[in-house]
């Protein structure tokens, strides 16, 4: 890529590896088919970005919510995103171009999917959080991101199957951090650190007891563990660089009680 639109990319610039970087998504694409039914959505030219995947919709109940998003660079992933989700048959609820949305990088359902937990900040409008709710009439909690470090709520804030939460707190105004509080009791609260957050520690992705994850240099894959759930640790290293790790190269396309019980379609 030869553009920066997010902190991690800057100083970044040409140093990925086309090789590493497609020998470790082979390897998380077959931890993924381990665990759940996969759908590959095939790059596109000038659309490097679009491995980012999860950045693309928020999807519940065969409804498609496309993101709208708020880079030139990232805008010409749209019109693909659209035919694919019409193509495989789903609604595809439209998001207004000027309200910056973008998929479950800002906005994630809980383990139980009836409510939404929406962020703004640099990236994305407050207002994009009552326009993506109203396509499943279902209440939105929105939370304030405060370091652009953590510019997607997907890189400080996991909601996890068994209803404990895995965060950073640090990326959160007192307000929100209220908010978060009152819905997660302390015993289900899983409080990373800088060094771990900045390792992407929240970006994980999560079938029923299986979380798939980055590398981090801490025991938080043990702590995990420790929680009941099997965890797999993968070097995502060049996907950090654009600004993403596990979760991001991934979108969830099955219900949430689908996604938490058995194999689903990502």
């Amino acid at each position: 890529m030869n553009y920066v639109i997010n902190p991690w990319m800057a100083g970044n610039l040409h140093q990925s590896s086309r090789d590493t970087s497609f020998a470790q998504w082979k390897t998380l694409h077959q931890h993924l088919q381990q665990i759940a039914d996969v759908r590959l959505l095939h790059p596109r030219q000038g659309s490097p970005d679009m491995v980012f995947v999860g950045h693309s919709a928020l999807v519940q109940h065969g409804v498609a919510a496309i993101s709208s998003f708020a880079h030139p660079q990232r805008q010409t992933e749209e019109t693909h995103l659209r035919r694919w989700f019409q193509d495989a048959g789903f609604l595809v609820w439209e998001t207004p171009r000027e309200t910056a949305f973008e998929g479950e990088g800002d906005v994630v359902f809980d383990a139980a999917g009836g409510r939404l937990w929406a962020a703004h900040g640099s990236r994305t409008c407050k207002q994009s959080h009552k326009h993506v709710a109203d396509a499943w009439h279902t209440p939105v909690t929105s939370l304030h991101l405060v370091d652009p470090r953590f510019y997607h709520l997907d890189l400080c804030f996991a909601p996890l199957s068994g209803g404990e939460l895995l965060y950073f707190p640090e990326a959160f105004d007192a307000a929100s951090l209220a908010r978060i509080e009152a819905a997660f009791t302390a015993d289900k609260r899983i409080a990373v650190s800088e060094i771990e957050a900045t390792q992407f520690a929240c970006n994980v992705i999560n079938v029923g007891k299986h979380i798939l994850m980055g590398k981090v240099e801490t025991d938080l894959a043990q702590r995990l563990r420790n929680q009941g759930y099997e965890v797999a640790e993968l070097n995502l290293s060049e996907f950090i660089r654009g600004g993403g790790s596990a979760k991001s190269v991934v979108l969830r396309l099955s219900d949430m009680n689908v996604t938490h019980v058995s194999a689903v379609k990502v």
